[in-house]
């Protein structure tokens, strides 16, 4: 039984897995912004990048949080709108700190920060923690009038960005490829579509107009609001469809025939892809699949498991391979991928620029790459509970006989399935992720963890 993994994120108060976020006006403030901005720069003395996705309160938090920066003495770069790895991307390449206004997949009431370190990786959880004590003791290193920092705008390094994710793919990778992009009205379509389109492919768009009301779509993608993009590329005859969140940090895709293609099985063949170049470690999250265990044995790779969150599996990916490890490929089974030889966070631009490259060298599509793969059935499921520590103690007490895992939450590995319970970082509900070999092992292991809870659900 493995049970690290919950101290350090059960003390944290206002950030949750990726960034803090809440509803405008209520949880997410203005107030709140500038007190976050405050905090940052008391912290990382210098200049701080500062972007946001289209959300409609976006240049108020981000007024906000430029403000409290600058009033404890830093310089701010403010690039406008940007995805979340563009910014990080820059912050990499010569700033001294980050802060992304963006509440990624949530619905458009939502907005949040994400603070990015100079290392380009969002902000671990023992610094989280430091900045936390300093926004509520309100510990800040507030400057004279004469020392306040000073303002630039320039949104046009986002071109830094795009040129590095296209520069890593031969010329002409995508020559004669057509590939349809759904921005979802977010940032991306300042830079997916050109990043495509410089590969070679001949390239597509909807919901290219940016609106922070998401009028075509919800920020997170889903099967039924990819509708309108299956469409498209049916009617264009296109290799596949790519879709990204509100902060363009994951890609996910339907195939050539319109089909919506499961962000596990979209992990799996990107581990391949990357694995085969480079075999090594492959870092994920106790919520992937499994397929990353068969894709690994295929590919003379091992997988790490850690807790769940982008910037754990990141930081991991670099603590290994500074430790001297060659680190192959990470991510999420959420359509998070992160590819170290780019950049050590998740990359919804690179993850489709590598769709292209994968596809390219494949010789069929993608379709068939997916029903290649063993056909496994995962359940996702949220569960409502005022106690969700309770709840979990109560599933470890019932499954005693079982082999558990406690890096986050509690995992229940069975031979034909196994079942993640875990408090969700980023809304107020608990995860459940079941996984079988097929769908009658899966719905019988949800069967067995729903009498142990006891409690409704919502899928």
């Amino acid at each position: 039984m493995n049970q690290a993994g919950n101290a350090i994120k059960q003390q944290k108060r206002l950030f949750g897995t990726n960034g803090v976020r809440g509803i405008v006006g209520t949880a997410m403030t203005p107030d709140l912004a500038m007190r976050i901005g405050m905090a940052l720069a008391s912290m990382r003395p210098g200049t701080i990048v500062v972007g946001r996705d289209t959300r409609t309160s976006g240049p108020a938090l981000s007024g906000a949080i430029k403000a409290g920066i600058m009033a404890c003495g830093c310089d701010v770069c403010d690039v406008g709108v940007i995805p979340t790895p563009a910014l990080q991307y820059l912050v990499r390449e010569g700033f001294d700190a980050g802060a992304m206004i963006t509440a990624s997949h949530n619905p458009p009431e939502y907005n949040g920060v994400k603070v990015i370190e100079a290392d380009g990786t969002e902000m671990d959880d023992e610094e989280t923690i430091a900045l936390e004590e300093r926004i509520f003791s309100e510990d800040f290193a507030v400057k004279s009038w004469d020392l306040v920092g000073t303002e630039t705008f320039d949104p046009h390094l986002t071109e830094r960005y795009i040129e590095a994710v296209a520069g890593a793919f031969p010329d002409g990778t995508g020559r004669g490829m057509t590939v349809v992009v759904d921005a979802g009205s977010g940032p991306a379509s300042r830079t997916t579509p050109e990043i495509l389109s410089r590969l070679g492919c001949t390239v597509h768009t909807i919901n290219s107009t940016e609106d922070g009301t998401f009028p075509g779509r919800l920020p997170e993608p889903s099967p039924a609001g990819l509708a309108p993009l299956a469409q498209l590329v049916r009617e264009t005859r296109a290799a596949f469809g790519v879709a990204h969140d509100g902060d363009a940090d994951r890609a996910v895709f339907v195939d050539e025939q319109g089909d919506y293609l499961e962000e596990n099985r979209e992990f799996a063949l990107m581990q391949r892809y990357m694995c085969r170049k480079q075999p090594g470690i492959v870092i994920t999250t106790v919520a992937t699949s499994r397929l990353c265990e068969t894709v690994a044995g295929e590919t003379g790779c091992r997988v790490h498991y850690t807790p769940v969150g982008s910037i754990v599996v990141a930081r991991t990916m670099r603590a290994l391979a500074e430790a001297g490890e060659t680190v192959s490929f990470g991510g999420e089974g959420n359509g998070g991928l992160i590819f170290p030889a780019h950049q050590h966070c998740r990359d919804g631009g690179m993850t489709a620029a590598a769709m292209v490259a994968l596809l390219t060298g494949a010789g069929e599509p993608l379709s068939a790459l997916s029903k290649a793969l063993p056909p496994y059935v995962m359940i996702k499921d949220k569960i409502h509970a005022d106690e969700p520590a309770a709840l979990c103690a109560r599933l470890i007490e019932a499954c005693t006989a079982d082999d558990t895992d406690l890096t986050d939450g509690i995992r229940i590995n069975r031979p034909d399935a196994w079942a993640l319970l875990r408090p969700s970082g980023t809304e107020p509900f608990m995860r459940l992720v079941i996984e079988g070999e097929n769908r009658a092992a899966a719905e019988r292991l949800q069967a067995d963890v729903m009498a142990v809870i006891g409690l409704s659900s919502r899928k």
